[in-house]
């Protein structure tokens, strides 16, 4: 379990370091740099997973295909409920839905509680627990200071716990699986790129970017196939648990942009780092038991 947690926290800073990552496309738009994750992020997943081994997964999962054409419907629904939430990461900073989508990765380790609570009828530990009571105080308070949920919130929110329960229904919860969402998300990508405003003759105008850009897929692919992994590894709760770790980092990075905390969001950050602390000395328990003889 401590391996599946460094990869969890692995996971989040790769995430943060692509959110602040963004900033340096300028004058790409959020679209434009989300088609443009998505055509860089396959390629270099694909040499990863030949590299690993793990192609097996997806020459199983064309098999079973082939044999099940129905299976059809439930990788198209999984592909775009994840390919949602990858441009919605890319689009709301830059949108003024960073706040919403702030909120939504807030509210996700609880809905992923609830979800493995209701689920797969998963029990949380004591301590646990205590980080869900101090999750939820930061959340109510944040509840408190926007004034409800907005479509951004919610598709976060609940759209992350439904992909999970399709993936493992589909039996997709590998790393072929999720090739295979990114994979049918390209002509959506290329469509992005294609129809922007730079379109394909970004390198031509900004020559800088011919070296950011493909950094970008390096960066994606990298925290994307960290997190699945991590995602097998451990309970669901305790994963949803650690998601809290992602939107704390991008605090940090917010603040690196510029922005500051407003005195009331004290009440919400504040609970959340003292949850996402006392994961982390779970985690450090779980490792020394481990390394008992």
């Amino acid at each position: 379990m401590s391996k599946g947690i460094a990869l969890s926290v692995t996971a989040s800073v790769l995430f943060a370091v692509m959110y602040y990552y963004t900033s340096l496309l300028t004058p790409l738009s959020g679209v434009e740099i989300f088609g443009w994750r998505m055509l860089l992020t396959v390629p270099c997943m694909t040499v990863f997973m030949v590299v690993s081994g793990e192609w097996k997964h997806v020459v199983g999962l064309l098999k079973r295909l082939v044999a099940q054409p129905k299976l059809a419907a439930g990788l198209i629904a999984s592909s775009a409920l994840v390919g949602v939430q990858l441009w919605l990461f890319m689009w709301a900073p830059l949108n003024g839905y960073s706040l919403d989508v702030s909120l939504g990765y807030f509210l996700l380790p609880l809905t992923m509680v609830l979800t493995g609570r209701i689920a797969y009828g998963e029990r949380l530990s004591y301590l646990q627990k205590i980080a869900v009571f101090f999750a939820c105080l930061g959340v109510v308070n944040e509840v408190y200071q926007v004034g409800g949920f907005s479509w951004a919130t919610l598709l976060v929110a609940i759209g992350y716990p439904t992909y999970f329960v399709l993936r493992k229904r589909l039996a997709t919860d590998n790393l072929g699986g999720l090739w295979l969402d990114m994979t049918l998300t390209l002509p959506v990508a290329l469509w992005f790129v294609q129809s922007g405003e730079q379109g394909f003759g970004v390198f031509d105008q900004y020559p800088w970017l011919s070296l950011l850009i493909p950094m970008l897929g390096v960066i994606s692919a990298s925290a994307l196939v960290v997190y699945i992994i991590a995602s097998r590894l451990l309970p669901f709760s305790l994963f949803g648990l650690l998601s809290y770790v992602e939107p704390v980092l991008l605090l940090g990075v917010a603040l690196l942009l510029g922005e500051s905390i407003k005195g009331g969001e004290w009440l919400t950050y504040i609970p959340i780092w003292m949850a996402v602390l006392v994961l982390m000395f779970e985690g450090f328990k779980h490792m020394v038991r481990q390394r008992r003889p």
